[in-house]
């Protein structure tokens, strides 16, 4: 029969631990668990390698033979054998559970937010001691202080029970990695898995520190993902704070009209500094957008949008789809235009993927396109996206020349800000 015993780090945090010889040999401060990878899919990442121990007035890292903890009488007996002293290269290898995880946020990964981990459920095993779960609930906290029984024989006899609240090991994303050689794009690695969306809630929820440690980790195209999610405030301070160099890479892979909004919140110093750094094409559509006044067409419009000559077949436009990979707002209208760029008509995806290869675009789209002038008041959007049902309408200039789209999300984004920002 395997012999289990589960415990809980408060329960011997503090306490002594024994040599296989029964003496004392120091007290527990900490333990430290394996974070790298091992490439096999044993639990080799929840295992304890590591002990934290206060001999006489020495506070030292030791691995050991063996860590194992045994209940007898309601009491846990930590035996340590066959100590060895660990360099620091080794602890900062690993996550320590008392210094980066109890009474620190995490990222709940099942129910994306953050939460305050107020104890840690562990297992002995023959194999070795390994992390469970991670305690969030009340009882966690009362246990720790040593009241959680009293408290629950008491509302035991008014019939309430005290919920447990716990995340399995495998679910928790550290958010305080102190152990700086450990590489920020592995210590949040769980975390890049999430959509930007949730990213950006978590990242507002952290602390400014912790918020730009989790940024930084995070690669240029998820990167800017989660700026595009992120809070005006938010954004301002992560670009701010990030090098000049970084911030810039991460704007040139967003849209430009979501980066003429942001640079449009920042000191003109700053913003002119960002633009200097980026590429010359990106930072010279974003300062075409800046020209515009807030209440134009065109100071929300996005130059990204994709546009063919008339005399492209539908087979050549799916191939030029295909190598493209546009956005999904790029599709719900596509244009064509004369060699000058002017607009001279409009289709969709369904008019596409329902024609026959061979055939022109100009047999499938739909002439004299509805269409917006980038001076005009925003106001207008309303009125055409309501009477036509529009997803996104073309924006051109005096000479009919496109210059971009309004897509209606970008709209309701825009009031929503506008919104907020009243609030204020």
């Amino acid at each position: 029969m395997t012999s289990l015993t589960t415990f809980y780090l408060s329960g011997i945090i503090g306490k002594e631990a024994f040599g296989a010889d029964g003496d004392a040999i120091g007290i527990i401060k900490d333990l430290l668990v394996n974070t790298m990878p091992s490439g096999t899919s044993d639990p080799s990442q929840q295992l304890v390698t590591g002990v934290r121990l206060r001999i006489k007035k020495d506070i030292r890292f030791y691995s050991f033979k063996s860590f194992r903890v045994v209940k007898a009488r309601e009491m846990l007996n930590v035996t340590c054998t066959n100590l060895i002293e660990l360099a620091a290269e080794e602890v900062n290898n690993g996550l320590l559970l008392v210094e980066n995880i109890l009474d620190k946020q995490i990222v709940d990964m099942n129910g994306r937010k953050l939460v305050r981990v107020n104890d840690v459920r562990l297992a002995t095993l023959p194999t070795g001691t390994y992390t469970i779960a991670v305690d969030i609930g009340i009882e966690g906290l009362l246990r720790r202080i040593g009241i959680s029984l009293p408290i629950k024989r008491i509302l035991s006899l008014f019939k309430i029970n005290m919920p447990a609240k716990f995340i399995l090991w495998d679910d928790v994303q550290a958010i305080d990695h102190s152990n700086l050689n450990i590489r920020l794009s592995k210590s949040y690695a769980k975390l890049h898995t999430l959509h930007p969306s949730d990213i950006a809630d978590i990242l507002e929820d952290l602390g400014k520190k912790s918020s730009m440690s989790v940024f930084s980790s995070l690669d240029e195209e998820k990167a800017a993902d989660v700026l595009e999610e992120l809070e005006t405030n938010a954004q301002i301070h992560i670009l701010e704070n990030l090098p000049v160099n970084k911030a810039a890479d991460v704007l040139e892979k967003m849209p430009a009209d979501e980066v003429a909004d942001i640079l449009d919140e920042l000191e003109d110093d700053k913003a002119e500094m960002l633009l200097k750094e980026m590429d010359m094409e990106s930072s010279q559509e974003v300062r075409d957008l800046l020209e515009y006044d807030d209440d134009r067409v065109g100071s929300i419009m996005t130059t990204d949008f994709l546009s063919f000559s008339a005399t492209m077949t539908v087979a050549e436009v799916l191939v030029e789809l295909r190598a493209k990979k546009p956005e999904s707002a790029e599709l719900y209208n596509m244009f064509v235009v004369e060699t000058n760029d002017e607009l001279i008509g409009s289709f969709n995806l369904r008019d596409l993927v329902v024609s026959e290869p061979d055939i022109n675009v100009s047999q499938i789209m739909k002439s004299e396109p509805v269409y917006l002038f980038d001076e005009q008041k925003v106001g207008a959007i309303a009125r055409i996206v309501s009477k036509y049902n529009l997803l996104a309408v073309p924006v051109v200039d005096q000479n009919y020349q496109l210059q971009g789209m309004v897509v209606i999300d970008d709209v309701i984004e825009d009031l929503i800000r506008k919104r907020r920002t009243i609030k204020r």
